[in-house]
């Protein structure tokens, strides 16, 4: 049996060309000139002033909120719906998550439910866009100007999209993209921070590279880490970024195929294909049981994986993360829409380099599994 992973990056560009130049010529380091050139053509296409390349989307989001000044007792509001890393980075600096619910038809956080948690401690928004689709950028605009709050834009899935036609990573104070090999732009791990203000782009520079002052070197008035991006990472990254608008086409290409070859099969919440202000980029193509499904996703991706399907269950909500409750936080918080997602969400193969042949496969051994568990013989 041909096992199909969940998913396998496309790496037939310029990748390798690029790769021996860093070999041929000794720029592997982070000093390497495809640092620069790849965080200059990234801020071109998400229409940002600055971009600083880092080591992973995780780092992105620590020297975002660090970038901004959020501290101590400060509180940020977040959806509860996401991956850790968002509320880790909040949590570093001593600040506290607020959450909020999600909304069931774009699987983003509600945005109707922002201002109810705002309070004079909130010090930011942060808007992650999840799955393919955007979060409702307008609102959370407003609300931010309303009450004078710092935005942060996690972008981490959106390379290549947009909402009201401008682009996914420019919103707000400043932005994150990972390059994860899930992502539509990989450099097998990476990140990279945006923003239009200089102080702030010097401010993350610094942070990415162990607080060095700039008078004398190896003198820290601050604490930070090592989060520097190799030129190596930089090469591939660049590779990709050649090919973003045909990557964007392919994914959508590869979501429209999906739901067809499964939007007769009753008991799946497929993902929705456009709302009014963006049209869906796949980022992965995910599938949500009904409630008449009387099975959780976890036992959905056991049996694919018998079948030699790959899957990957949604994010786990923030507020029942057991590192969190071990902490005494969150107490008696309940989000019913994330946690209905996060039971019951999974996304199927859905990388780049997925085929046609491998697609018509995955779709076979879902509606094979999916009638299973209808029939009662799982």
């Amino acid at each position: 049996m041909n096992y199909i992973p969940v998913n396998e990056p496309l790496l037939n560009g310029n990748e390798k060309e690029y790769l021996c130049e860093c070999i041929d010529k000794g720029w592997i380091s982070s000093e390497g000139p495809f640092v620069k050139e790849f965080e200059q053509k990234m801020s071109v296409v998400v229409n940002r002033g600055y971009g600083i390349a880092v080591s992973s989307g995780t780092a992105a989001l620590e020297i975002a909120v660090q970038a901004l000044g959020i501290g101590k007792g400060d509180e940020v509001i977040m959806p509860t719906f996401t991956i850790i890393s968002c509320a880790m980075a909040v949590m570093k600096v001593g600040a506290v998550p607020v959450l909020v619910d999600s909304d069931l038809y774009t699987w983003n956080m509600n945005v109707d439910e922002i201002e109810a948690k705002i309070t004079p401690r909130t010090k930011a928004i942060m808007i992650v866009h999840l799955y393919g689709l955007p979060v409702k950028v307008d609102r959370v605009m407003a609300l931010a100007k309303k009450f004078n709050l710092k935005i942060i834009e996690d972008a981490a899935e959106m390379h290549g999209q947009t909402y009201n036609k401008k682009p996914c990573g420019s919103f707000g104070d400043i932005s994150i993209f990972s390059f994860y090999p899930n992502k539509h732009i990989t450099t097998g791990e990476g990140g990279m921070v945006l923003t239009d203000d200089k102080e702030i782009a010097e401010r993350c520079r610094m942070l990415r590279n162990l607080c060095f002052r700039k008078d004398v070197r190896y003198v820290h008035d601050e604490i930070s880490g090592n989060y520097r991006f190799t030129n190596l990472q930089a090469a591939v990254g660049l590779a990709q970024l050649e090919r973003l608008h045909e990557f964007i086409e392919k994914k959508r290409w590869m979501g429209r195929y999906y739901t067809e070859r499964l939007q007769d099969v009753e008991g799946l919440i497929l993902p929705i294909e456009k709302t009014e202000y963006a049209e869906n980029i796949y980022w992965v193509y995910g599938i949500v049981l009904d409630k008449n499904i009387q099975a959780d996703n976890r036992t959905v991706q056991r049996l694919l994986e018998e079948e030699g399907i790959g899957s990957r269950a949604f994010f786990w909500c923030m507020h029942q993360q057991p590192v969190y409750q071990q902490q005494g936080m969150f107490v008696n918080e309940m989000y019913l829409n994330a946690e209905y997602l996060a039971r019951k969400g999974f996304y199927i193969p859905s990388g780049l380099a997925l085929t046609k042949e491998q697609m018509n496969i995955v779709a076979e051994k879902v509606l094979k599994v999916v009638n299973n568990i209808k029939k009662g013989t799982e």
